[in-house]
């Protein structure tokens, strides 16, 4: 295909002026439907990365053509099918767009620069006795705190018979385990239980019960590994793909600029936009 000498693009509000590349409009209704996927509080900025995405992909279906680039449509693994334009598409970055390999050196310099990035997760085996109460229920949260207090002391009098109280009052159906969680990670429970529960230290009793939104708790903590450095061999292949994954995005948005500049562009505005997603 032989593309028209490049136009400055036009911007006009979304239905004014036909959105069209290289003299292909691109029908309205497409562009409404498209506009579903992109999520915006403004309906016109919706409608404009909806155009946006469209555009895109009319521009490289055209290169495709021209080119003489077709593939074939693979399946996703659930169920979904390319279409014969995706499989182009796909064909044609892949041909054009090089990804060269990330080095041994620079995938060490990013383990180096993003350190806290590559450790094993915190580990933290804890129990505990949930008195559940709603936060906007005062009368059954003072029931709670005053229970709390009773098995608070009961526990200081005998640690061991946490899992006989837990039993006993626990409202979680963890009560059966004796109150057992299991090993916990961040993220394992709600911020205000972890960020208590990261004080107390191995082997003790919380001081106190720990208000959540759930009710109060009454936690124990058995014992903590801390997280490790993750060694640099069993993370290369993960920075590799990491760092190639960004070096092919920002030379697939410099390849479609170059599509873009070339262009004659109509009915909407791309500067600025994210040009660069492939559909």
């Amino acid at each position: 295909m032989t593309h028209a000498a490049p136009t400055r693009t036009l911007i006009s509000a979304p239905g004014r002026t036909p959105v069209s590349v290289n003299g292909q409009v691109i029908a309205r209704d497409a562009i409404l439907r498209e506009a579903r996927n992109h999520q915006s509080a403004q309906a016109s900025e919706a409608w404009k990365a909806a155009a946006t995405a469209l555009v895109v992909k009319e521009l490289l279906v055209q290169e495709a053509r021209r080119l003489g680039v077709s593939g074939e449509a693979m399946d996703d693994g659930e169920g979904r099918r390319e279409t014969d334009e995706e499989a182009a598409i796909r064909s044609l970055v892949d041909r054009e767009v090089i990804v060269p390999t990330p080095t041994e050196a620079e995938c060490r310099r990013y383990y180096a620069a993003n350190a806290a990035r590559f450790r094993s997760a915190t580990l933290t085996e804890a129990c505990h006795i949930l008195l559940a109460a709603s936060p906007e229920d005062g009368e059954a949260r003072q029931a709670a705190e005053v229970l709390a207090d009773q098995i608070l002391a009961e526990l200081k009098d005998d640690p061991a018979r946490f899992g006989e109280l837990a039993a006993a009052h626990s409202r979680c159906p963890s009560a059966s385990q004796g109150g057992s969680l299991g090993q916990l990670t961040s993220g394992s429970t709600v911020p205000e239980f972890e960020a208590a529960m990261a004080l107390i230290e191995p082997g003790t009793v919380s001081p106190m019960a720990i208000p959540t939104r759930f009710g109060l708790h009454i936690v124990r903590v058995a014992r903590r590994i801390e997280g490790a450095a993750l060694p640099f061999d069993l993370v290369r292949d993960r920075i590799a793909g990491y760092l190639a994954s960004a070096v092919e995005r920002r030379a697939t948005a410099q390849y479609v600029a170059r599509l873009v500049s070339a262009a004659d562009i109509r009915g909407v505005d791309l500067a600025g936009a994210q040009a660069h997603r492939v559909h």
